[in-house]
């Protein structure tokens, strides 16, 4: 007798128990139930959305949206599982663009919570549906009134599945993602007005914006901060990219402040995320980084996001493309918003280092308007070492002539070329007599004067009538910096070679495929079995073993910066630092060179000058 009906192990889950585990893939949270029913009303065409949660969204998660609404036959279909009206078959998700496709969304919250929802086509006739989890709450459809769009409320999140409920945070806790929720579709789609309430309270009104920069600023920003963010706009084949990012002066500590979207999605992308910090950290120093977002505009069938039941993730076919973009864009921008620093920073009005004539308008950056960048996604990377054909630079060769063909340089940048950004670390090779004219023609300044020396780190320069405090380590590094950008850096093999175990696979690919590229920047490795071993390193290295190793396999993370990256680390252990002594005819030559610089930053991105005028300095004495 066959009895293995009664003894199999194994059993099919009732569908209404499937229903409800696989709900919680979905609805894992309230905010999950308004990032669903904002994603519904988007789509749905509304350009006025209001949300409105109660403790945290437990008790209630509503959104009320004016979009196109749902009729009686809609309502009836709309919560079952996998019923939407986005697509039809497999093949439509290559060219999806709405927010939600899968018909989900409806189905999971009924399983989990009381769904109400009310809508109208045309605010004549309306309907409301009432469905509940379980069995013993069969769906109910009854007249309504309402104007045109759609209302829907889950009530009573997780009541009939405690061993979930006691999983969610506090109150507070869970009403701060349901606002995260919130600012996330917000960012996307400055065309809508958003309302968010909680408890009754109104929390945020986002009036409709005219752009993503004036809307990440209403969102997330106090009204005087905004007028520190800029908007740069990039194109490439088979996808576009947005970023609204933020100056120096909005710098934070760590990157909660940074948002990757993905055709209007918010998404979790750590690489993307680590192009931005890349891209731009030549402007923030000591670890900081910038606040900002980017908005890639992908063709579906470029993307995957169906691999994430709540889609937080997706899969690029060519993700390094648009990790190139983001840091190729990021770094143009940067390099601008220096050479703009030299310009305008601590001038008075139609003034600058070089000459008291107005420098000419076309050069001033209108934050205001876009930052074009897409010339710069099919360029080389800008510290293009082709390019790069002046003489090196470095601290114990400090030319006249170079700093003759930097200070012309500058000079075209400034007055004659508008269009002309020197590359970093590119001098153009300009005669002595060259410089000796173009003095001659303006000699508003005359020559630097070293003045002395500040706490054993800054070099003070009397020019004309302002005061330069130039830092010697940060002067020092950038100066190294791009001697280093502009070829191969050298290594010196290791009397004793320093061994070391990778943690996992992904560092021995990286190791395998990175040896030409880490040979050029003067680190020679050598694998034996599973044991690496590095034998050579740049000359003058000052790292420990552990530290050193740790920078190698922290370069698998820097992409196309990786070269730029090395050279920052390398130029910081090199150059000279806070308490060493120098001359007085090397410090001036130091600081001399130092004020040429096109970028005045070191490699992290600190400033390394700052001034203060003869006025200012009598002012402050009471001699004015």
């Amino acid at each position: 007798m066959d009895n293995s009906e009664n003894t199999s192990r194994i059993k099919v889950l009732p569908p209404q128990e499937a229903r409800r585990i696989a709900a919680g893939e979905v609805i894992d949270r309230p905010a999950a139930l308004i990032r669903e029913f904002l994603d519904n009303a988007i789509d749905s065409g509304a350009d006025n959305i209001e949300v409105s949660i109660e403790e945290g969204g437990s008790k209630k998660a509503e959104v009320t949206d004016n979009g196109q609404g749902m009729n009686r036959d809609d309502l009836e279909l709309c919560w079952h599982t996998h019923a939407t009206s986005k697509i039809t078959c497999l093949d439509d998700l290559e060219t999806a663009r709405t927010l939600g496709f899968r018909g989900e969304a409806l189905a999971a919250a009924a399983a989990v919570a009381q769904l109400e929802i009310i809508s109208s086509t045309d605010g004549r006739e309306a309907w409301q549906l009432d469905v509940g989890p379980g069995d013993k709450n069969p769906p109910q459809l009854s007249r309504a009134r309402r104007t045109k769009g759609s209302t829907v409320r889950a009530l009573s999140l997780y009541d009939t599945i405690p061993a979930r409920k006691r999983f969610l945070k506090r109150e507070g806790s869970e009403a701060g993602l349901c606002r995260q929720a919130f600012i996330d579709k917000a960012l996307v789609f400055p065309d809508i007005t958003f309302r968010f309430t909680q408890d009754g309270i109104a929390k945020h009104f986002l009036p409709q914006a005219a752009s993503k920069k004036e809307r990440f600023s209403a969102a997330l920003l106090s009204p005087n901060e905004g007028i520190f963010l800029h908007e740069i706009n990039a194109q490439s084949s088979g996808f576009s990219i947005g970023i609204v990012i933020g100056g120096p002066e909005l710098c934070r500590n760590d990157k909660r402040m940074l948002h990757i979207f993905a055709n209007n999605r918010r998404v979790q992308d750590y690489a993307l995320v680590q192009a931005l910090v890349y891209g731009t950290q030549s402007l923030f120093p000591n670890g900081t980084v910038p606040i900002g977002a980017v908005y890639i505009d992908i063709d579906p069938a470029l993307a995957d996001f169906n691999i994430h039941p709540a889609k937080r993730e997706v899969r690029f076919k060519d993700s390094g493309a648009i990790h190139h973009a983001i840091t190729t864009a990021l770094i143009d921008f940067c390099h601008h918003f220096s050479v703009r620093t030299v310009i305008q920073d601590k001038r008075g009005p139609g003034e600058n280092l070089f000459t008291q004539q107005a420098p000419d308008k076309n050069l001033q950056y209108n934050s205001s308007q876009p930052y074009e960048t897409s010339r710069a996604l099919n360029a080389a990377p800008y510290y293009d070492r082709a390019a790069m054909t002046g003489a090196p630079l470095s601290g114990a060769s400090l030319t006249g002539a170079s700093l003759a063909s930097a200070s012309l340089a500058l000079e075209a940048l400034l007055e004659k070329r508008p269009d002309f950004a020197p590359l970093p670390g590119h001098a153009p090779a300009y005669s002595d007599a060259a410089y000796s004219e173009a003095a001659d023609a303006s000699p508003v300044y005359g020559e630097p004067r070293y003045a002395g020396k500040a706490f054993g780190l800054f070099i003070l320069i009397e020019w004309g009538s302002r005061l330069f405090i130039i830092d010697q380590h940060a002067a020092h590094e950038r100066i190294l910096y791009n001697h280093f950008i502009s070829g191969n850096i050298s290594g010196q093999e290791l009397l004793v070679p320093i061994p070391f175990v990778t943690e996992s696979d992904d560092d021995d690919r990286f190791l395998d495929t990175a040896r030409e590229e880490l040979a050029r920047l003067g680190v020679s490795i050598s694998r034996d079995e599973n044991d690496w071993r590095i034998d050579a390193l740049p000359a003058g290295w000052r790292m420990g073993d552990a530290e050193t190793v740790r920078e190698i396999l922290q370069l698998r993370n820097a992409g196309e910066n990786a070269a730029s990256r090395w050279a920052a680390t390398l130029c910081c252990h090199l150059a000279i630092r806070d308490g060493d002594f120098l001359d007085e005819k090397s410090a001036l030559e130091l600081a001399k060179e130092a004020l040429q610089l096109s970028e005045p930053r070191c490699p992290h991105g600190r400033p390394i000058w700052t001034e203060i005028s003869r006025e200012a300095l009598l002012k402050a004495v009471k001699r004015s």
